[in-house]
């Protein structure tokens, strides 16, 4: 497949892991990048900025192809170093940033004079306006649906996508929602030039996590998440289980809550445990909506060539059917550039 976002990023197919907490680490980011995708190694994972540096070698000794490195900025009493881990991030040179959180105004200045390509995540299309104006690369728009902080407009991503490719002009990749190759299609058709999937990814067999929250993941459906933080003004996705269930009841108290009262049950420490231990009701496991689409725990490269064969499969159909409207141009311009390269034997299988 051949457009903006493969050819910025250097990888085979417009499939970007996000990255997440206690998840975006080597074994999954080389994989999804051995694959034909980005992976994305999560800096914050990674107890000190020396701890990255030692990741991005580990990372490197796995896989030979392009991967990107996470920095999230969020509020916080004690904030984390973080001018301290992405002068590791640079000092170690790798080439993508994915920033995400509060606007990384000054972060994104620095990686792009480093020669770094930026990845923005945005949950609002004036959010992904103002990251263009400050020198964004690609946009990473979160629908809704997705896993994580969605913000606080609630708009899903059927909306979203098509609003926010009315207003850039630097590619987008569609995110929340997304976990085969027909959500790939109707986002490309939405006007994205790819996509980014976190919760799909927990869901392969190389993600560095418990089998139970595996099949946590594929036990669950679409109705089986819930919106937290929502009277803090800082709604987060996370899948249904007693500790959320507690969370949302706190907050439903005459009076409301404030955070020190659900503090106990959403610690980061906790939810890692959670994930680490298979415990699916000792923490917070952070998902999406998509869960309702998950059914099995495939390999990251098995996942990705059978999405990339259903893209193809969906578009040249809808192409065949309805002809090339203008609606379609850059899905349509997809399929044609996906049938004429053939660069690998994941990519011949298709």
């Amino acid at each position: 497949m051949r457009n903006r976002i493969t050819e910025m990023l250097g990888i085979r197919y417009p499939i970007v892991q996000g990255g997440m907490m206690w998840v975006g680490r080597a074994e999954l980011a080389a994989a999804v990048s051995n694959a034909g995708g980005l992976g994305i190694l999560t800096a914050l994972t990674q107890p000190t900025p020396e701890a990255l540096t030692a990741e991005i070698v580990r990372c490197r000794g796995m896989t030979s192809q392009p991967f990107g490195v996470n920095l999230t900025i969020l509020p916080s009493a004690t904030p984390p170093p973080y001018a301290s881990y992405l002068d590791a991030i640079i000092g170690s040179s790798v080439k993508i940033l994915e920033t995400a959180g509060s606007s990384p105004r000054e972060f994104i200045a620095r990686a792009k004079a480093a020669g770094m390509i930026v990845i923005h995540k945005c949950t609002s299309v004036r959010h992904a306006v103002s990251a263009e104006r400050h020198g964004v690369d690609i946009i990473s728009i979160d629908g809704f649906e997705c896993a994580g902080h969605p913000g606080e407009d609630d708009v899903p991503g059927l909306v979203l996508i098509p609003a926010a490719a009315r207003k850039v002009s630097i590619p987008l990749l569609a995110s929340g929602g997304i976990a085969d190759g027909r959500g790939m299609a109707a986002a490309l058709v939405l006007g994205a030039e790819g996509v980014n999937m976190g919760t799909r990814f927990c869901a392969t067999q190389e993600a560095p996590i418990h089998d139970n929250i595996k099949q946590m993941l594929v036990s669950k459906t679409e109705r089986d998440t819930r919106l937290i933080f929502r009277t803090l003004h800082n709604t987060g996705r996370v899948l249904q289980n007693s500790i959320s269930d507690e969370v949302v009841a706190i907050e439903r108290r005459p009076g409301g809550a404030k955070f020190s009262d659900v503090q106990h049950l959403v610690r980061g420490a906790r939810g890692r445990q959670a994930l680490e231990s298979g415990d699916i009701e000792g923490g917070l496991v952070w998902g999406g909506q998509v869960v309702g689409l998950i059914d099995d725990v495939p390999s990251c490269a098995q996942l990705i060539e059978r999405m990339v064969a259903d893209c193809r499969q969906r578009l040249a159909s809808a192409s065949a059917s309805f002809g090339e409207s203008p609606a379609m141009p850059q899905a349509s311009a997809i399929v044609r550039s996906s049938e004429r390269h053939v660069e690998s034997p994941a990519a011949s299988s298709l």
